[in-house]
């Protein structure tokens, strides 16, 4: 089902706040429990903030990709290979923050100023099938708001684990 235009603008708005809902929730974490992962297999919030620098670059080109190509494969990848073979507690963690930040700020200008034909753009993405533009919006208006939820949760297992 579309979504109506003010539907959209509110994903929008969700979209361009969710840098801050993460550097906040990075902010709660103290240095001692950054790289503290609550469970096997699960991640930290060092992990966290990387792989969400990661999955913003990657979906700053699908966006791209869905408007202005014509039947364009959108690709997924594993997180959590990812996660493992690029070390995510080796990479800066202000660099990954920094890299979220630029690339939702490069990204709303061109989403608030897409026709509504631009909407409807779609193409298939390997693991699900049918993407649509307002697929994309539905994901990722909400994508850092989860994983600023996933910090948090990160934060209570740690501060009611025995030290």
């Amino acid at each position: 089902m579309s979504l109506t235009p003010e539907q959209r603008d509110d994903l929008i708005r969700r979209y361009a706040a969710g840098p801050a809902l993460l550097r906040n929730a990075l902010g709660k974490i103290p240095a001692s429990a950054l790289q503290w992962r609550p469970a096997a297999g699960k991640w930290s919030a060092h992990e966290v903030v990387v792989h969400c620098a990661d999955s913003e670059t990657n979906s700053h080109m699908r966006i791209r990709y869905l408007i202005g190509e014509k039947q364009p494969t959108i690709f997924g990848y594993d997180q959590d290979v990812w996660a493992d073979v690029f070390n995510y507690h080796a990479h800066p963690l202000d660099a990954a923050l920094a890299t979220v930040e630029a690339v939702r700020a490069n990204t709303v200008p061109m989403l608030r100023r897409l026709p509504e034909s631009a909407w409807a753009k779609a193409g298939t993405h390997s693991e699900s099938g049918h993407y649509s533009a307002e697929d994309w919006l539905r994901v990722y208006a909400g994508h850092l708001e989860t994983h600023a939820h996933q910090i948090d949760r990160n934060l209570a297992a740690w501060q009611a684990a025995p030290r």
